[in-house]
């Protein structure tokens, strides 16, 4: 055989090997692509998500709550004393309005850790479930018509919690519309 056979033949099986090579890795880059952008849809729609809808709800209920019951004071359980009034108003939104919020938000942490960022869980949703948790015995007292306890002994992480759930949506939301453009 000649070189120059021997050229033709090479030439032909080098470029068939570069086009295979090529079309592995680009298939390569559109599947991680493609399963980062699963994740990411997963993330916002099941964890992100809901944490921060049912963190802006919490707020915004609690806003309402302040605006109708003690607005003057800093601490709902401050000084002057409570009157029987506001201590059923209490009562009543712990337990129709904030609790079940919390549980959902707490059943999101629990539920969905797997799609957290972090390679352990915040400190602020390890708080929120801990208050969650606080709070059912609470609750359960007054189930029971014990209202000698009206606050768990953990408070509820809202700043942080809110913070930590608006910053992750932000930046998984920026990175999903980024692969969405490429």
């Amino acid at each position: 055989m000649t070189t120059g056979a021997i050229l033709a033949l090479a030439v032909p099986a080098t470029v068939a090997l570069v086009g295979i090579f090529a079309t592995y890795a680009n298939s390569l880059r559109l599947a991680r692509r493609r399963d980062r952008l699963e994740r990411l849809n997963q993330q916002l729609s099941d964890l992100y998500g809901p944490l921060v809808s049912l963190s802006s709800a919490s707020q915004a209920a609690w806003v309402v709550f302040r605006r109708r019951w003690r607005p003057y004071v800093r601490s709902y359980w401050g000084d002057p004393e409570l009157n029987d009034e506001e201590r059923v108003a209490w009562r009543t939104w712990m337990g129709a309005v904030f609790m079940p919020l919390n549980r959902r938000m707490r059943d999101v942490v629990v539920e969905r850790a797997d799609l957290l960022e972090e390679s352990s869980i915040p400190a602020c949703l390890l708080d929120l479930c801990a208050h969650v948790a606080a709070y059912e015995a609470v609750l359960a007292q007054w189930d029971q018509g014990n209202y000698s306890e009206n606050t768990a002994d953990i408070n509820f992480p809202m700043a942080a919690v809110s913070g930590y759930a608006e910053a992750s949506f932000a930046r998984l939301k920026a990175e999903q519309q980024k692969l969405l453009a490429s």
